[in-house]
């Protein structure tokens, strides 16, 4: 099955994606991570990213598409996989359909994880990460043992500079420009499923399954 996972930055689209990953077997797929991969191990296609990135420019919607191409090639996404922040905007989504289309594939289904702004605010605020191994706790959710140290390993817990209440509102409404369009696009063919992403997490999922399965 061909899955994309849209919501806003604090959404709970990671935590979720590994859940269905787990259970399904299916990869999941993040533009950053395809980007972090090729300029790591020095592709053609790294080196050309590189050279935007290193510019402070973003890297072009077609290289970001001959990116998702090539992963979307590998044996492991070949029964389904899960894309994770892409497309990001419709003219992104419209690549995607003639990539996809050259294969003879199409996306299956588009989940929406839907939470209130200020929810997002909130958790996103409380997060901590360590310094050490990049584990994630959550000051309320889930606070570490022991105050500022990681539980995993020791280490400090640090918040991230974006991770502040004026940084992340920049962010939703760059979601809400760019990214909402996208589900408005998929939604003309009746393939977009909404999900109350409030509560717990367990309880999320189920709804999230139950989409799936419908």
């Amino acid at each position: 099955m061909n899955l994309i996972f849209f919501g806003p930055p604090g959404a709970g689209k990671g935590t979720q994606a590994k859940k269905l990953v787990a259970e399904r077997g299916i990869p999941q797929i993040s533009t950053g991570d395809i980007l972090r991969s090729h300029t790591r191990e020095g592709t053609a296609l790294g080196k050309k990213a590189k050279e935007y990135m290193e510019q402070g420019l973003l890297v072009p919607d077609q290289l970001v598409i001959d990116m998702v191409d090539d992963r979307l090639g590998k044996p492991d996404a070949q029964n389904g996989y899960i894309l994770d922040g892409f497309p990001r905007t419709v003219g992104q989504a419209v690549a995607l359909d003639q990539l996809l289309g050259k294969r003879d594939a199409e996306i299956d289904k588009v989940l929406v994880l839907r939470v209130p702004d200020e929810k997002i605010v909130a958790r996103v605020v409380g997060r901590r990460m360590c310094k050490a191994c990049g584990s994630v706790f959550h000051l309320e959710f889930q606070p570490p043992a022991v105050q500022g140290v990681c539980d995993a390993c020791g280490g400090e817990l640090y918040q991230r500079t974006d991770d502040t209440a004026e940084k992340v509102r920049v962010r939703l409404n760059e979601y809400a420009h760019n990214t909402e369009p996208v589900a408005a696009y998929y939604k003309q063919r009746g393939i977009v499923a909404e999900i109350d992403g409030v509560g717990d997490i367990d309880a999320i999922y189920q709804r999230l399954t139950s989409a799936l399965d419908e």
